[in-house]
């Protein structure tokens, strides 16, 4: 499988490009902005599975010349996508008085408008994945691509809210609205987008903005269900936002 993985350099994403590409069968590209990641996360790759294929895509989401670049880089390696997995996520921890129209804008082009432009990019590779399932999605083709949006429980209507992460939640309902609205508009592609909203993870993002906090799971426990859902979850759901937690309502 052809598999696409934002926010690969640390936490959740690195890990789960880390266990995709343990199956030999799996192309990983991984996607991130710290080249120095991501020459860390292929080594640990091909220590684990010497027959690791695992390729850096260096650059921002949020940057359109950056992603056109890597659709080129892609296709120079296969002809389509089978999965993507949208990861790429940046947090604010800052009152909403103080929160600057430029922490908005940073917090909104990776959260929301990177996940828009990887999609938007990758629409035709993922089009012309072949089919991995004999039910249609809801009357639509037979499934051939699915796209995971990592979102947040914080980001989920009626969930407890925190102090400070009005912009990071805010972006992450975004996320999960986009899930549903595409969900519809690719049903006739065969493509299933889904969404996972997640708990506390202990990554360095959540760390740093929660120092304080102890979270419920580590990026390696969470990866390996991210991992399994983007592999399998497309026979079971589509337009979904399934929560991920085992301690936030």
């Amino acid at each position: 499988m052809n598999i696409v993985v934002t926010g690969a350099s640390n936490g959740i994403g690195f890990q789960v490009a880390l266990q995709l590409s343990a199956d030999k069968r799996n192309t990983v590209f991984a996607v991130s902005r710290s080249s120095e990641r991501l020459d860390t996360l292929k080594e640990e790759a091909c220590h684990l599975q010497a027959e690791a294929r695992l390729i850096p895509l260096v650059g921002d989401i949020s940057k359109k010349e950056d992603v056109e670049r890597w659709k080129d880089e892609i296709m120079n390696e296969c002809t389509h996508i089978d999965f993507l997995v949208n990861n790429a996520g940046t947090l604010i921890n800052r009152p909403f008085v103080s929160l600057t129209n430029s922490e908005w804008q940073e917090v909104y082009a990776t959260n929301v408008f990177g996940t828009v432009n990887i999609i938007r990019m990758l629409l035709p590779l993922l089009e012309r994945a072949p089919e991995k399932s004999e039910n249609a999605i809801d009357g639509g083709k037979n499934i051939c691509a699915h796209i995971v949006n990592i979102s947040s429980m914080g980001g989920v209507q009626g969930s407890v809210k925190f102090k400070g992460l009005s912009a990071y939640c805010s972006s992450k309902a975004a996320v999960i609205n986009l899930t549903e609205c595409l969900a519809e508009e690719f049903r006739d592609l065969g493509i299933a987008v889904n969404c996972l909203a997640l708990g506390s993870v202990k990554t360095e993002m959540f760390s740093t903005a929660f120092p304080d906090f102890q979270a419920a799971t580590t990026p390696e426990a969470m990866a390996k269900f991210v991992a399994e859902f983007t592999q399998t979850g497309y026979r079971y759901f589509n337009g979904k936002i399934v929560p991920v937690s085992s301690s936030t309502p």
